[in-house]
């Protein structure tokens, strides 16, 4: 009766049942886990959401793309980090998972095209591929010192049927940036395929050190730059993403054709947030501040810890909001991570719900509180040790 696109089990695994337990018990938990901004702590201006009460808002004009006013905010936006953006490039969505859902039927055929995933990464695109009958096909991201995307492994991974290469940067959770060089020769490599590159940048407004660059290059082939409110502003509540179509003028103007048929379809951005979006963009700097502050914070406390057990490795991050320790193997990731929750009350992620190649590695968030961050960090890194 029900579409093979939703997993036909749905128990809860070992992890979930052990943080059940412990919540149901009423017990203290350390999550540094979170990625939601509006509950760690941080200082929204009390007038932020009213500039979602304007009367313009009553109005409803439909664009497919998007009112003309928030997408030349939206390109104004991108030139904070020396992107030069053309407003008629630009299309508003309601998040990047919508934004990766429209570029799905944009480029791909039901139940028969496939799109290149990097792993480790984030696990929703298991869920975003699969709910758009389309196949992914992991590329590993090869470790040496920092995580980089390797031409050879693509070549390797490619097949016939895919139609576009996913890319990461910052990824979310190794935290590695895309060079110049990696960037040039990903364009390249699809454009020699004719597949599209998917670039998803949501993190590009952390990065953890004050050297950590971003670079912006032409790219050979059709691109699409993905971003929005959720992590540039801490605004997810608020449903605003949006992507920038790059590339090579004509492929751009053909995909921009067929995207807005797909986008009229759907119409999901909400009027109040579009007419809002020039103030909210602005007014979300105070904010991306904070946010910035506190993973850099914490991103240096953990090195610090990190320091004092020569069993554990903090790995290099470039950007973002999550890091990954490497671990010693004496035990299993799902042990390890359920021993924490009921043992030290502290909840971290195991490395094989990134697809991490091997044992060990825990992967935390870098955004809660200082003092729940550094309290839950040290029972990790003494449970982790020993």
């Amino acid at each position: 009766m029900f579409s093979e696109r939703v997993p036909r089990s749905l128990e809860p695994n070992r992890i979930t049942q052990a943080l059940r337990r412990t919540r149901a018990a009423g017990r203290r938990l350390l999550d540094i886990t979170t990625t939601n901004p509006t509950t760690a702590g941080f200082d929204y201006p009390a007038s932020l959401l009213s500039y979602l009460a304007g009367s313009d808002g009553l109005v409803y004009r439909p664009e497919p793309f998007g009112l003309d006013d928030a997408r030349k905010a939206v390109a104004c936006d991108y030139s904070r980090r020396g992107l030069d953006a053309k407003t008629d490039r630009i299309v508003l969505t309601a998040s990047t998972s919508e934004a990766y859902s429209l570029l799905f039927k944009l480029l791909c055929e039901p139940s028969g095209s496939s799109v290149m995933v990097p792993v480790p990464s984030y696990p929703l695109f298991d869920h975003l591929t699969a709910l758009d009958g389309v196949q992914p096909i992991p590329y590993r991201l090869d470790y040496d010192a920092r995580w980089t995307i390797s031409i050879d492994e693509l070549e390797r991974s490619w097949q016939p049927s895919v139609r576009a290469v996913l890319a990461v940067s910052p990824n979310n959770p190794t935290g590695s940036v895309l060079s110049l060089d990696e960037m040039h020769a990903v364009s390249t490599f699809c454009a020699e395929r004719q597949a599209a590159l998917i670039l998803d940048e949501v993190f590009a407004d952390y990065p953890l050190t004050r050297a950590a660059t971003f670079p912006q290059t032409a790219t050979r082939a059709l691109t699409f730059r993905l971003g929005g409110l959720s992590k540039s502003a801490g605004l997810p509540q608020v449903k605003l993403g949006w992507m920038l179509v790059d590339g090579p003028d004509q492929l751009a103007a053909e995909a921009l054709e067929r995207l807005e048929v797909i986008c009229d379809a759907y119409l999901s951005v909400s009027t109040p947030v579009q007419v809002a979006a020039r103030e909210l963009i602005a007014a979300g700097a105070g904010v991306r501040q904070q946010l910035l502050d506190r993973v850099r914070t914490n991103y240096v406390a953990l090195q610090s810890f990190g320091a004092q057990y020569s069993a554990v490795d903090v790995l290099p991050a470039d950007a973002g909001w999550s890091a990954v320790l490497r671990v010693p193997s004496i035990r299993s990731e799902e042990n390890l991570v359920v021993d924490l929750i009921e043992r030290d009350s502290v909840l971290v992620h195991p490395g094989f719900f990134f697809d991490f190649p091997h044992e060990s590695f825990l992967v935390l968030s870098l955004l809660p509180e200082p003092e729940t961050f550094n309290e839950g960090v040290q029972r990790v890194l003494e449970r982790a040790d020993g």
